[in-house]
């Protein structure tokens, strides 16, 4: 992705399987947005997921990233 970051216009993400919120599948989102970060990305992310349950109750996912 580093060779072609200034191509991408912004990232979006949900977990596999089921495109639930990250840690519920998977993928290993803590490494993944390490690498993000570590690449210099000042774009948007997008949380494009299908909620586990209600939204309210399904964001916890995000908190040790902001």
């Amino acid at each position: 992705m580093t060779e072609i970051l200034a191509q991408i216009g912004h990232i979006q993400f949900a977990d596999t399987p089921g495109r639930h919120e990250p840690g519920t599948g998977e993928i290993n989102y803590s490494y993944v947005f390490k690498a993000i970060d570590e690449m210099g990305w000042k774009g948007w992310l997008g949380a494009e997921y299908a909620p586990s349950g209600p939204t309210t109750e399904t964001l916890d996912w995000m908190q040790p990233y902001l």
